[in-house]
């Protein structure tokens, strides 16, 4: 028996369906960085660390979500691979120089700073804090503080509360510490280059110097100022003293709005938090 041929027609159009499969992939990869580029700007606008629609499912759960977390951990299973894949290496390697010594960070990180908002540099960069994890999602809700005591003070996701110095965002949802040692995600920012950026105009580079003999430690951004790279919609308090309980907080006093101070709570000391979220360090 002869072979079949496809007939000459046929063949001809085989290059040129090629060629427009390979344009529908690139349009449907332009596509899907738009739509998530959207959607980010969108979430920023209206949330923090938890998407305010989860909110009432996380205060449903004893203690805190793993729904949450699932829900966050699958969709960046398959964005992440999609982006890298559509973006390809040469959308790097069209950024300037300076900003190819750093490492993108993917998940991103979130700095706890203090300082003047209009300061383009300052001390006490000591006494700022890095969560290396989303610290929302790993939160336990004001409401459920009965349940984290009678726990032994552990949260689902390992870190301990403590009574006495604890951290609230801006839905009600207490936190691990920044600093750490608390067996959360949490540690010391330590010296070194990080870019960061408030997700609005400006993403710079942040440099934190090594503590001097006093213990003291410079910060300083290469461009704009601290309010320019803070997150407005995360607001983060920390409440202390050895009469301050989450018990005494006003479930009323949340959600708070962007660029608020947090609400005082009756007994405590509170101190507020600039939130940055840091993409990249150096590498």
């Amino acid at each position: 028996m002869h072979a079949m041929q496809a007939p000459p027609d046929v063949r001809m159009r085989d290059p040129t369906r090629r060629a427009q499969h390979r344009v529908k992939t690139v349009l449907w990869a332009a596509g899907l960085l738009a739509l998530t580029s959207l959607l980010q700007r969108l979430q920023g606008r209206r949330t923090a660390f938890v998407p305010l629609k989860h909110k009432e499912e996380i205060a449903a759960q004893p203690l805190e979500s793993p729904t949450v977390q699932q829900r966050r951990t699958a969709s960046l299973a398959v964005l992440v691979p999609a982006l890298s894949a559509a973006a390809g290496p040469s959308a790097y390697a069209a950024e300037p120089a300076a900003k190819k010594k750093f490492r993108r960070l993917s998940p991103i990180q979130y700095i706890a700073a203090l300082g003047d908002p209009e300061a383009a540099s300052g001390t006490g960069a000591q006494d700022w804090g890095l969560w290396q994890k989303d610290p929302g999602p790993r939160g336990v809700p004001l409401s459920n503080i009965d349940r984290l005591r009678a726990a032994g003070g552990v949260a689902r996701s390992g870190w301990k509360f403590d009574g006495s110095d604890w951290y609230v965002e801006e839905h009600g949802l207490i936190m691990e510490k920044p600093t750490g040692g608390d067996g959360g995600s949490g540690e010391q920012l330590k010296p070194g280059k990080y870019i960061v950026t408030g997700d609005r105009q400006v993403t710079t580079v942040l440099t934190v110097s090594a503590p001097d003999a006093d213990g003291s430690s410079r910060w300083q951004l290469d461009e704009g100022k601290l309010f320019d790279v803070t997150h407005l919609p995360c607001r983060t308090g920390r409440y202390s003293g050895p009469d301050c309980s989450p018990a005494k907080a006003r479930l009323s006093d949340f959600p708070v709005e962007p660029g608020a101070l947090m609400p005082p709570v009756e007994g405590c000391k509170k101190q507020d938090y600039a939130v940055l979220f840091v993409v990249g360090v150096e590498a």
